[in-house]
């Protein structure tokens, strides 16, 4: 009776055993081309990863079992990185952009000598308050550089990180004998979802573009999605495309006989200094199982016999698992004592470095430890009421502040998606280029998923503070990788400009409706929408002093009126009563708004015979964060509150009882034509706010106590 067939566990583990010990269990490595320790080491990688999967029931085999191989040769003879020092910030970048084989990478980071990652902790496997949740985690799980998962972010984020390194090297690196001070290559295990997910398109098509010599993705190519063969959606020549975008190509046929082809390719990308390379790797998903090269290997766990049999195949003990022979854990061992002298080597460098350039290398300390230069905050503009140039767009308020700390802060990196005369992003730096790597504005191109991609990878390399912009109904096409930044607590920059119906002749396709609402609904998301330029200061201090938060700005393309009351410590609160004054009487109504709204309330107050408070709210989620008391002295909740704002009237029920909102897409016409046909006029707020007030004459005004922010 073979492993496979019928009977009981007990008889079928003693003659696995049987056979482990037989000349049968020779057969797994008679035909590899490399040492006996070496494919020893592979299928420990394997089996590791499938008992992670088996332990939960809940996982991804397959590919952990066809990477193996690019696996160990990266962690065990290429890469350089320190298990003591994760954070070395000359370690060699490692991105599973594959996320769902994260079994993978928590094998590697264990056998790699990561304390984060102990034998327990691969028991744990996506088990709840886990160190190897179901996706790599960057907050999480020491080693890991960024959250991948969804498939196409991590390749985008190494083309990010990739982009950071060529920039620091070029800022930093000195002739005389300090030229690898910042030198290291990022490396990316990729699968066909990756490819096939327009984003990695986008930043493979810049990385080569920026000739970005220092990435090396290892393509997975095994034929299987989850719906069966790649043949049924995906039948293209990647190889050709990545030639096409100027990206030095290679194929290897063959992992699973040997490392040599692998071994060669890699060491000539490596070569290559001048485009980044694929290495097309033919694997085979699920290797040694009897589902091998089958899509029902992909997310399901093996059965007991298929366990059994597959083990078995590996010349492993089928009756163990979580187990590493100690012949592999000396081999890794060895490795990893090799890592350590790099980095330890690498610091004296740096000490020799400190001597010689002292000035370089606190700016270094700084940068990667995210302090930001002293006295940088004052230097965000304020305005007083009435003074000249206070009525702008907030577009141009923005470019202020690019403008007052762009030049005092170095490591501020970034651009706009092909809309730079618009955005206003450009402070007047060199551009980042293939021939200037000093340059710190990029052309990203028409491509917002990808620039906010990128984005997360020069935030996550360290050294660099990340901005992008583009229209903010684009950020639409961006989410994924906003939504990760969130996700990742990269506190990147988002500068979205045109924010309002107000864009006007363009029409509906450039006109946000639900976009501010799509944003806020996101956890751990500033969303800034200033009225004036105190407001969009306070915005740009917002964006600066968050360590886990990123922040979108929200600007108008139209000039607004600055604000009687406004001030950048006010507008740092979230919410804040901009007319009249905070010492004015108890009001018998509140209007309140953002943005280019805000003023409109203020001329609809001046109109009203009623005690009238306008509260602008440039920020809902700070102003949820306040103390209870300041939030009850700004938005008491008993007294009736109308909501006015140039967006869907989601979300504003938890703040007032009535709203003027858009719940439809706009028209294309006049910008202060299309304004007035959706009744954001003095006049109409005038005409709603006497409806409410009427509809609660003589009757109790229901009291907003259901609000999350209380």
């Amino acid at each position: 009776m073979s492993p496979g067939e019928p009977g009981n566990k007990k008889t079928k583990v003693s003659i696995a055993k049987q056979l482990l010990t037989s000349t049968t269990a020779e057969t797994g490595d008679k035909d590899y081309e490399g040492s006996e320790l070496e494919l020893k080491c592979i299928n420990t990688i394997r089996a590791l990863s499938i008992d992670q999967v088996q332990a939960q029931k809940s996982g991804h085999p397959g590919a952990p079992m066809g990477c193996a191989p690019m696996a160990h040769l990266l962690w065990n003879e290429i890469m350089s990185y320190s298990p003591s020092n994760p954070l070395w910030w000359n370690r060699d970048r490692f991105i599973l952009s594959n996320g769902h084989a994260s079994a993978l990478q928590y094998t590697m980071l264990h056998l790699s000598g990561y304390k984060d990652v102990s034998m327990e902790d691969l028991k744990q496997f996506r088990k709840l308050g886990s160190k190897t949740p179901g996706h790599p985690e960057s907050f999480v799980t020491e080693g890991i550089e960024v959250c991948t998962g969804p498939l196409g972010q991590g390749i985008s984020n190494a083309v990010g990180i990739a982009m950071a390194e060529c920039h620091l090297a070029a800022m930093f690196n000195k002739k005389d004998g300090f030229s690898k001070l910042i030198d290291h290559y990022t490396y990316v295990i990729c699968g066909d979802g990756c490819l096939q997910e327009g984003v990695s398109s986008e930043t493979s098509s810049l990385a080569g573009h920026l000739g970005l010599g220092k990435l090396v993705v290892l393509y997975d190519d095994n034929n299987i999605t989850i719906d069966g063969s790649t043949d049924l959606s995906f039948t293209e020549d990647v190889t050709k495309r990545y030639d096409s975008y100027g990206w030095h190509t290679l194929t290897v046929q063959n992992v699973t006989s040997g490392l040599k082809e692998l071994r060669m390719a890699i060491s000539q990308a490596k070569r290559e200094i001048s485009r980044p390379t694929l290495i097309k790797i033919r694997t085979a998903i699920g290797f040694g199982s009897v589902l091998e090269g089958t899509a029902k290997i992909h997310g399901s766990p093996l059965t007991d016999d298929d366990l059994l049999s597959t083990k078995l195949s590996y010349g492993l003990d089928p009756e163990k698992s979580f187990y590493v022979d100690s012949a592999v854990q000396a081999a890794y061992e060895k490795s990893t004592v090799i890592n350590e002298e790099k980095e330890q080597g690498w610091d004296v460098l740096f000490a020799n470095y400190q001597k010689a350039y002292p000035n370089e290398a606190a700016e270094l300390e700084r940068r990667f430890t995210n302090k930001l230069p002293e006295g940088i905050l004052e230097q965000l503009p304020t305005y007083e009421y009435g003074q000249e140039g206070s009525n702008k767009a907030t577009r141009k308020f923005s470019q202020a502040c690019l403008n007052a700390i762009g030049p005092i802060l170095p490591e501020l990196m970034g651009g706009s998606a092909d809309l730079t005369p618009s955005n206003l992003t450009n402070f007047g730096v060199k551009d980042f280029q293939k021939m200037t790597p000093e340059g710190r504005y990029v052309r990203f191109g028409v491509r917002e998923h990808g620039m906010c991609a990128i984005s997360n990878g020069l935030y996550a390399h360290g050294g660099i503070r990340p901005y992008c912009a583009t229209f903010l109904v684009f950020s639409g096409y961006a989410m994924g990788a906003i939504r990760m930044s969130a996700l990742s607590q990269f506190p990147v920059l988002y500068i979205m400009t045109h924010d309002s119906i107000g864009v006007g002749e363009d029409g509906p396709t450039h006109q946000p409706i639900e976009t501010l609402e799509n944003l806020r609904s996101t956890p751990n998301l500033n969303v800034m929408r200033p009225a004036d330029g105190n407001e969009t200061s306070a915005a740009y201090q917002l964006a600066l002093t968050s360590q886990k938060t990123p922040t979108v700005i929200c600007c108008s393309r139209s000039t607004l009126p600055a604000l009687e009351f406004s001030s950048k410590e006010k507008a740092l609160k979230g919410a804040y009563v901009c007319w009249p004054s905070i010492e004015e009487s108890e009001p018998e109504l509140i209007l309140v708004a953002t943005g280019s709204e805000v003023s409109l309330c203020c001329e609809a107050a001046k109109k009203l015979s009623f005690k009238t408070r306008v509260v602008s709210m440039p920020c809902q989620e700070v102003f949820m964060k306040q103390p209870f008391k300041y939030q009850v002295s700004i938005l008491p909740g008993n007294v009736p509150t109308l909501s006015v704002e140039a967006s869907t009237y989601h979300g504003w029920h938890q703040f007032a009882h009535a709203q003027i909102s858009i719940n439809e897409f706009g028209r294309s016409g006049k910008g202060s034509e299309v304004l007035k046909m959706f009744g954001f006029t003095t006049e109409n707020v005038v005409d709603k706010v006497k409806a409410l007030m009427k509809f609660y004459d003589n009757k109790s005004v229901p009291h907003l106590r259901n609000r999350p922010f209380l």
